[in-house]
C-alpha cells in the first residue's frame, strides 16, 4: 500500500467465536443451543477498518495479536483489502471474545490478553502509520497519557479524528478524560454511554452536556432507532432503513465506518448520519461482524432509495 492513506484504525483487535440465532437467553443452570457459529477477526477497530475498506477506503488497521495467530489475521485482512503492515505481535495471547446473541440484543466474554499494550503501541511504533492517514479513528477508551502524546502529533499533521470508547463507566467518569473528548474531533457514543456522560436518557441532555464540555460536532448513536446530531444550534435525527435483523455484533463499529465514509467526502452532520445508519443496519443481517458490511454500490444505492 502506497501514498496517503483515507484512515488509520487503532484498538483492540479479538478472535470472535459468535453464537447467534438464539430465541431466548438461557436461565442460570439451563443449556441453549443453536447451529449458527462463526469464528472471525472482531473487536470495534477491526470492524470499522473492514467496514471502510468495503466502502473502496485505503485503510490501516494498527493493533496487537499473539504470534500465533499472526498468520490468521493477516490472511483476513487481506481479504478485505487491509494491509496487515499496521499489525505488531504482542507478549501473549491474541485477545478473544465469545459473543452470544438474540435478535434483539448480545452480551460478551471476553479475554482480553495483548490488548492491554496497545496504548504503547499508539504511541510509539503504531505512530508513523497514524500519521501516514488523512483521519484517524480510536477504536479503544484512550488513555490520557496517551492522548497527550498522540493527539497533539496529528492535529499538527492536519489528520482529523474520531473516538469509539466502547462501553467504558470508569473512563467516562473519569474527570482526566473530558480533556481528551474535547480534542477529539469526532467522539461517536451510543446511547448507554451517553447517559452515563450527562445522566439522562434525553437526546437534548447529551447535547447540552456535551456542549458544556466542549465537544466539537456532536452526536449520538441510538441503536435501531437510528442517529442524532447537533449541528448549528439544530438537531438532526436520522432513521436507519428497515432490515431483518439476525445479530447485532459490531453494528455500532459499522455505523462508524460509514459515518467516516462519510466525513472524509465532507458531508454535513445529515450526510454522516446516514451513512452510519445504512452500514449499522446492513451490517445486522448475517451472524458476526463483518459478514454483512455493505460494499459501496449497496450503500449508494439504498442511501438514493430512502434519503
Amino acid at each position: 500500500m502506497s501514498g496517503p492513506l483515507d484512515v488509520a484504525v487503532v484498538g483492540e483487535i479479538y478472535i470472535d467465536h459468535v453464537f447467534s440465532g438464539f430465541h431466548a437467553w438461557p436461565q442460570p443452570g439451563e443449556e441453549v443451543t443453536t447451529d449458527a457459529y462463526t469464528r472471525e477477526m472482531g473487536g470495534g477497530a477491526a470492524a470499522t477498518a473492514c467496514g471502510l475498506a468495503r466502502l473502496g477506503r485505503s485503510v490501516a488497521l494498527v493493533g496487537l495479536v499473539g504470534a500465533d495467530d499472526l498468520p490468521w489475521f493477516s490472511a483476513r485482512l487481506a481479504a478485505y483489502g487491509i494491509s496487515p503492515s499496521g499489525l505488531r505481535v504482542g507478549a501473549g495471547a491474541s485477545g478473544t471474545t465469545i459473543s452470544v446473541s438474540t435478535a434483539e440484543d448480545r452480551s460478551f466474554f471476553t479475554h482480553i490478553g495483548v490488548n492491554r499494550q496497545i496504548g504503547a503501541l499508539a504511541a510509539g511504533d503504531g505512530l508513523a502509520v497514524l500519521t501516514n492517514a488523512r483521519h484517524v479513528h480510536f477504536a479503544m477508551p484512550l488513555a490520557r497519557d496517551v492522548a497527550d502524546a498522540v493527539l497533539p502529533v496529528l492535529a499538527a499533521a492536519g489528520i482529523t479524528t474520531s473516538l469509539d470508547m466502547g462501553y467504558q463507566p470508569e473512563w467516562l467518569a473519569d474527570p482526566a478524560n473530558a480533556a481528551t473528548m474535547a480534542a477529539i474531533d469526532h467522539l461517536i457514543p451510543n446511547e448507554k454511554e451517553a447517559e452515563l456522560l450527562c445522566g439522562s436518557t434525553e437526546v437534548d441532555a447529551y447535547f447540552e452536556r456535551a456542549a458544556a464540555l466542549g465537544i466539537a460536532h456532536p452526536m449520538l448513536k441510538l441503536g435501531a432507532r437510528g442517529a442524532a446530531a447537533r449541528e448549528n444550534s439544530e438537531t438532526v435525527i436520522v432513521t436507519p432503513p428497515p432490515v431483518v435483523a439476525v445479530d447485532a455484533t459490531g453494528a455500532g463499529d459499522a455505523f462508524d465506518a460509514g459515518f467516516i465514509d462519510a466525513l472524509l467526502d465532507g458531508t454535513d452532520a445529515r450526510g454522516r448520519l446516514q451513512r452510519g445508519c445504512i452500514t449499522g443496519a446492513l451490517s445486522t443481517r448475517k451472524p458476526g461482524a463483518l459478514a454483512a458490511i455493505p460494499d459501496r454500490t449497496e450503500l449508494w444505492s439504498i442511501h438514493d432509495r430512502i434519503y
